[in-house]
Parts: structure tokens; C-alpha cells; sequence
């Protein structure tokens, strides 16, 4: 299997971030990492790889190097979120004989490429059992329940001209014929979870945190094979090349994978980049005050997060002497107001890195009438004091419900991760 095809297998599998940390940990089992509810150094071989999951959508993999851990980690960072429409938690409504269901977008959604597109809901479910017990399961509809039918230029003749969009009015999508006082939203989805594995027969829906995405596969397009098309390339792409990066370096001294939920809402939560997980990870590793604090002095992490490449119909919304070009490599990613966490030392050791792996990079830098997005890097560097660069492949429709990036610049972006992972700068 090519590296573009076991992408496009990942993206298809990753619908939610909670499918996102099942699929990471199953090829982490694969390759033969443990998994484990705590770091312990005491209890680690080196060259072996370990990993933990917390609250089903962040995950932590590391690779045991030989000696004590506080002669420095190299991380990489990404982010298993990616923009959306969630459904609430009570959600059904409708008129004219149609059943509806409310949704909330999730972070900074470009919400006109949600229209008109075959829809499947999937996410996490907690249920009570016959037995009395809460459990939590994932589900995944694996098929379109539910559109957002635009409004007809007949009757919106300006539609093409502007068009303003009304997330509680506009965005409600439509799930089947019918009287909305009869449809039973938790129970429809007992029922779905039942007809797939049996052991949730009887079982009561409690809650759930679930969303909307677009059943069109992961593709490869472009009359040359160049593009890969996809959803949640933004950050999925990141995540799956850290973790084949990780799984490829078996060789590395003591590195880390970090994946993390909620970035695309400001990561302040117990999975995000925001909260204690990393740092209990450390504290784990390094108890010991002093020796954590040269732990996290000797370290450096790559904060991995897409980059906008260069528009050619939108051309002058870059810098002309910061416009990554689509297969033109990783992008480094700097802006001096700490938007994102790059400094001078960290992309000069990027760039002699690149070198080194025979990998082209970019630069990118926001134009200064612009305002700049930001990454979990300068949460990151600000929350443990690591230093902090940032990268990304580069990429089209960032935050759409269709994403474009390069076919070749991911196989790049996976050698200068592996790289790193070896220290080869």
C-alpha cells in the first residue's frame, strides 16, 4: 500500500475525532506499540513504542529512547478536530411534512459547501445497559441520513451575487418525511446501534456528541493525479503523518506524538492542547521538578497544522514573497505577533533539517492587512515552556466540507517528521 493510499484509508475511517484516536490506536497497535493508562519510565524498553488515549478523541504515542527521558523529547503536535455541524442535544423539529434536526457549527466552519451534499451522522454515544451500567460506544451511520437543500435561484434571485448565511436558520438538515412529534431521535439511534452489534440490544441512548460529514469519499483528482480531496484534511493529514513518522522512526530516541481534540475552538478543555494532558504526560516521564524543567529545556516540538497555499483565483490575498505554492513542500509557518510559535532558532534548525531529509520547505506569512488564524503552538510553547515551531502542508478550502492539498508534498512532509523523530538536526 502506497502512503497516499493508507491516507486515504485513515480519512475515510477518521469521520469524527473520536474515530480519528480508534483509528490512530489501532495502526499503533499494529506496529506494535502498548497501550498504557500512564507513562512510566520505570516500565519502558527502548526502541518500544507506548501509548494512552484520553476521553476517546486526544492520543499520546511515544517511542522509549535509551537512558532517562530528561535529555530531551521531540514532539510533534496536531489536532484530531476539525470544523463541523453537531447535532444538539435535542434536536428534532420540522414543518411541512418534513423532519428536521438542529445542528451548531462547530468551530470556523465555511458553511456554503455543506449545502447539497449526502450526509451521514457519527460521533459517540453513551448508553445505559440492561445491566445498569453507563458505557460509551462509537457510532457511525455509514450512510446518508441527512441533506441541506439550497434554496432554489427562483426564489433567491441574488443567491450568486451575495449570499449571508443563517447558521440556525438556513443550516437545518433534513432527515426523512414525516410528523416531527413522532420521531424519536435517541431511540432511532439505539435502534441503529443495535441492528449493528447486538450487545446494545435493550440498551437506553443517555447522550451523545455527534456531527454531520459528507459520505463522498477521500479522492485522488486532477487530470495529473496531483490533488488528494478530501474532508477534515485540516488537521487529519498532520495527524496521519506524525503517526506513520513515529511508527517508521523505530529507531528514534525518546519522541512523542501529540494529538489533541478541540483546537478549532481554542483548545481549552481536558484533551485540549490547552489542558493538563501533556504535561501530566511529562510529569509522568520526569517527576522530579527540576529535572521536568530540563526535560522541557532540552526539548523541541513541531506544532503540524495545515497552511493556506497560494489561491491562483485569489492570488492577491498572499504576501507575494510568502505564497506557498501547492507541491512546493512543507510550509513554515511565522507570524511575529505569536499567532504562531516560530522563531528564528526553530525555523533555522527546520530548514537545516529539510536539508538534511532532502525535503523543499516554504515560508508563510499572513499579509499584514490580514488577520492572521493560530495554531495549539503557542498554547503549547506558553502551557510547558518547550520551544515551539510551526509547519503544515499546504493546503486549498481550508475549513471547508472538501479540502484540497498535493499528493507530493505529503510523502515530504512525513520525511522531515521522520527525520526530526531521528534528530538528523
Amino acid at each position: 500500500m502506497t502512503q497516499i493510499e493508507a491516507l486515504l484509508g485513515f480519512l475515510g475511517e477518521a469521520v469524527t475525532p473520536f474515530h480519528a484516536v480508534a483509528a490512530m490506536s489501532r495502526r499503533l497497535l499494529d506496529a506494535g506499540f502498548e497501550e498504557v493508562e500512564r507513562f512510566d519510565p520505570a516500565a519502558m524498553t527502548a526502541g518500544r513504542g507506548y501509548y494512552m488515549t484520553r476521553q476517546g478523541s486526544s492520543l499520546i504515542a511515544m517511542r522509549a529512547g535509551q537512558g532517562r527521558p530528561e535529555t530531551g523529547l521531540r514532539l510533534v503536535g496536531a489536532h484530531t478536530d476539525s470544523p463541523n455541524l453537531s447535532v444538539k442535544p435535542n434536536p428534532v423539529k420540522g414543518r411541512d411534512g418534513c423532519v428536521q434536526l438542529g445542528v451548531d457549527v462547530y468551530g470556523g466552519a465555511l458553511l456554503n459547501p455543506w449545502f447539497d451534499r449526502d450526509l451521514a451522522i457519527a460521533g459517540r454515544v453513551t448508553l445505559l445497559t440492561t445491566s445498569g451500567e453507563l458505557c460509551s460506544t462509537l457510532f457511525d451511520s455509514a450512510r446518508p441520513v441527512a441533506v441541506v437543500p439550497s434554496l432554489a435561484i427562483h426564489l433567491d434571485r441574488d443567491a450568486n451575487k451575495q449570499r449571508s448565511i443563517n447558521p440556525q436558520k438556513d443550516v437545518v438538515p433534513l432527515v426523512m418525511l414525516g410528523d416531527p412529534q413522532q420521531f424519536d431521535f435517541k431511540a432511532w439511534l439505539a435502534e441503529t446501534l443495535t441492528a449493528q452489534d447486538a450487545q446494545w440490544h435493550d440498551a437506553r441512548v443517555m447522550d451523545y456528541e455527534l456531527s454531520l460529514y459528507d459520505v463522498q469519499a477521500p479522492a485522488i483528482a486532477g487530470v495529473d493525479e496531483s490533488w488528494i480531496t478530501s474532508a477534515r484534511l485540516d488537521n487529519l493529514l498532520s495527524c496521519f503523518a506524525g503517526l506513520s513518522a513515529l511508527i517508521d522512526a523505530d529507531d528514534a530516541e525518546w519522541s512523542m506524538l501529540v494529538a489533541t481534540d478541540h483546537e478549532e475552538v481554542g483548545s481549552a478543555s481536558t484533551v485540549g492542547a490547552q489542558g493538563p494532558m501533556l504535561m501530566d504526560a511529562l510529569t509522568a516521564l520526569v517527576p522530579e521538578t527540576q529535572d521536568n524543567q530540563q526535560l522541557r529545556t532540552d526539548s523541541w516540538m513541531l506544532s503540524v497544522d495545515n497552511a493556506h497555499a497560494v489561491h491562483p483565483n485569489y492570488a492577491d490575498k498572499h504576501d507575494d514573497q510568502h505564497s506557498p505554492r501547492l507541491g512546493g513542500g512543507p510550509v513554515i509557518k511565522i507570524n511575529r505577533n505569536q499567532r504562531y510559535a516560530t522563531d528564528s532558532e526553530g525555523a533555522a534548525r527546520l530548514r537545516l533539517l529539510a536539508e538534511r531529509a532532502e525535503v523543499d520547505v516554504q515560508a508563510f506569512v499572513m499579509r499584514a492587512d490580514l488577520a492572521c488564524g493560530s495554531t495549539i503552538g503557542p498554547i503549547t510553547a506558553t502551557e510547558t515552556g518547550i520551544a515551539t515551531t510551526d509547519l503544515g502542508v499546504p493546503t486549498l478550502a481550508m475549513h471547508s466540507i472538501r479540502e484540497l492539498a498535493c499528493t507530493a508534498d505529503i510523502p515530504q512532509l512525513v520525511s522531515i517528521l521522520t527525520a526530526f523523530y531521528r534528530r538528523l538536526a
